[in-house]
């Protein structure tokens, strides 16, 4: 029975994070009718879903402290439930004003949820790198949805049925959790909030050779993901000359490849160890994005594969933290880690799109190789040299 309960528990996780990442990613394909709507510009709404995206990577840290004060179950649902209710009030937004708040509200909401699921899994589990990565999968996979989903709706019933989409995902999955997921007891029940947050014992926790090294390699991947998520299309069409259509493809087979093998790097990681994963991670997206830069037209495929694989360092990253945390610190320390270099590697997009303004898109797409490269080399310096971090 138990081994059931855990699996639904990683199931229903898993649901849950996608619910969050659907609502969010729903709104980028409706953005011209948005513009069109409120008569503002990209700008504006890009500037809006900045915030969201801040918002999402800020409240990873109060989320753990909320998570061993009042326990995961609790939190998650105010996740999935505020997810729910900042999406339907988004489609219903009057002004762009109001849009723009629900926007970040959506983004801090969504954000209360991976760091304690994480943690509540770790709980769960002994095989915490199978799990991580079965619960990122849920991330990918709502990114190769979400696109498709929001088009179709968008064509037929309008731009507000679209947003309103993320509630219809994120209301079921609020209902399945609180049917199904027994109550968690915090680990910290009494002790303030305040206390938590003090400065001087989160330099504490970050500068932990160990947890500050994989910190380390943990922005480094932050980076190139979010530089992939943010340019991959408009790079191929842009550099390599293809159609918006076979970008377009291409682009989807990265996230598949990126959901689908999420679960067997985090597998790996328990088998063979979590560098020894990290480090093949790495070595992979050298490869793919070199192929990107550099290869042949035929290689761009196998290229988009290579950095599929690469970008699931996830697992074994994470799992490393979770290897290194006292078992009473866990929620509050993997929030401020996650938070940190998610700040720290939201900056990819930022660099690799002002680079290929100034000096194009192989210097900006090459910057990456260096990125992964730098990562590998730090994994594999802290291996051969037995430097036990």
């Amino acid at each position: 029975m138990h081994w059931r309960y855990r699996h639904t528990v990683l199931a229903l996780c898993t649901l849950a994070f996608a619910s969050t990442m659907l609502a969010r990613l729903v709104i980028s394909p409706v953005v011209p009718d948005v513009t069109g709507h409120f008569d503002v510009s990209t700008g504006a709404v890009g500037l809006a879903l900045s915030g969201m995206w801040a918002a999402y990577a800020l409240t990873q840290f109060p989320s753990g402290i909320l998570g061993d004060r009042f326990g995961e179950r609790r939190v998650i649902l105010a996740a999935v439930g505020i997810t729910a209710a900042a999406s339907l009030s988004l489609s219903l937004a009057p002004t762009f004003a109001v849009f723009a708040v629900l926007t970040v509200a959506l983004g801090a909401g969504a954000g209360l949820h991976y760091s304690v699921a994480t943690s509540l899994l770790t709980k769960e589990f002994d095989d915490i790198g199978r799990a991580i990565g079965v619960h990122v999968a849920g991330g990918p996979l709502a990114g190769l949805v979400a696109p498709v989903v929001a088009t179709a709706v968008a064509v037929r019933f309008g731009w507000r049925a679209a947003i309103a989409v993320g509630a219809a995902v994120a209301l079921p999955a609020f209902v399945a959790f609180a049917w199904r997921v027994k109550r968690t007891p915090p680990e910290r029940p009494d002790e303030a909030m305040r206390d938590r947050m003090a400065i001087r014992p989160l330099i504490a926790v970050l500068s932990r050779p160990p947890i500050a090294f994989t910190t380390l390699v943990a922005c480094l991947g932050a980076f190139s993901w979010q530089a992939t998520a943010s340019f991959l299309p408009t790079f191929l069409v842009t550099f390599r000359d293809l159609p918006e259509t076979t970008a377009g493809l291409l682009f989807s087979a990265y996230f598949v490849v990126n959901g689908l093998v999420q679960p067997a790097t985090g597998w790996v990681s328990d088998r063979i160890g979590r560098d020894s994963a990290a480090t093949g991670t790495m070595a992979l997206g050298v490869v793919g994005y070199g192929l990107l830069v550099a290869g042949p037209r035929i290689a761009l495929f196998p290229a988009v594969v290579c950095v599929g694989v690469a970008m699931t360092w996830g697992a074994p990253l994470q799992s490393r933290f979770f290897d290194t945390f006292e078992a009473d610190e866990r929620g509050a320390a993997f929030g401020l880690v996650r938070t940190a270099y998610m700040v720290l590697g939201s900056t990819g997009s930022v660099a690799v799109g002002v680079l290929s303004d100034a000096s194009g898109w192989a210097a900006a797409y090459g910057l990456l190789v260096g990125v992964t490269g730098v990562a590998l080399v730090a994994l594999l310096a802290n291996r051969v040299f037995r430097l036990g971090l």
